[in-house]
């Protein structure tokens, strides 16, 4: 397959960071590593891009990041956090002047047309302008643009929930538990993309302590780690970290052969 070329457009947990009414060492920091936007990342190769979740600050993101292509969204699950910015993909529609293919679980697309049901339903009374997309319900793997991409079952505390993997690289955000059946998914990865909230234990999180553990299992080239709350600080925290592992920062790029 193509080189992949992933955009890190937020790695923040559902609060982001700074937080609101906060004034803790890491949301009053002066470094802008430790500022985030929730969590979403962008899939380029080719001339094809693939955003992974649409974050609250989605628009935002892709003024900061000069997007300006999305092919396909592809939902982890119908958290807030993750879905709530779908209406700006309107924008992307006027710009290609196409319909955006939209893939996740059935569960998951249910929530987001209960979410945006202006955006699916056939409402001649709706005059105003909304996006133009598709829902394609996944439940195993699928050619996007000519690469495979595979979902990687996941759990969210009790939520089921995917990951994705695009050949050597794949995305693992708000997890807490990775299933047997899904360690086989993630072997032989360049760049593993992992939830880490915080180092107190979280029921629907992995925190830092298990996502090291997790990633010295799956054992990728590099591991970046993801949904970061306020309680870690960017530079001291990766001090720390095992060599191949570190916080993921908004903005960061990383390409993946």
């Amino acid at each position: 397959m193509a080189g992949l070329r992933v955009v890190f457009l937020g790695t923040g947990t559902s609060h982001g960071v700074p937080m609101i009414g906060c004034d803790c060492y890491v949301c009053t920091s002066s470094d802008p590593h430790d500022r985030r936007t929730r969590t979403s990342v962008l899939v380029q190769w080719e001339d094809r891009a693939v955003l992974i979740d649409t974050s609250p600050e989605f628009r935002l993101q892709c003024v900061q990041q000069r997007v300006e292509r999305v092919d396909a969204v592809l939902y982890t699950h119908g958290h807030a956090d993750h879905v709530v910015g779908l209406d700006d993909l309107r924008r992307f529609n006027d710009l290609q002047g196409t319909d955006i293919p939209i893939y996740g679980s059935a569960d998951t697309l249910e929530i987001v047309h209960r979410i945006f049901p202006y955006a699916f339903d056939d409402d001649p009374t709706y005059v105003s302008s909304k996006p133009a997309l598709t829902l394609h319900p996944i439940d195993g793997p699928f050619d996007l643009f000519g690469v495979q991409v595979v979902p990687i079952p996941l759990l969210h505390g009790p939520l089921p929930i995917f990951g994705y993997r695009f050949g050597r690289f794949a995305y693992c955000t708000d997890c807490s538990v990775i299933p047997d059946g899904s360690w086989g998914l993630l072997e032989d990865l360049d760049v593993l993309v992992l939830d880490a909230l915080r180092r107190r234990p979280h029921p629907t999180h992995m925190n830092l302590e298990q996502a090291v553990a997790a990633a010295r299992k799956i054992g990728a080239r590099q591991t970046l780690f993801t949904h970061i709350a306020h309680e870690l600080m960017h530079e001291p925290v990766n001090a720390e970290l095992p060599r191949g592992m570190a916080l993921a920062y908004d903005g960061q790029v990383v390409e993946v052969d």
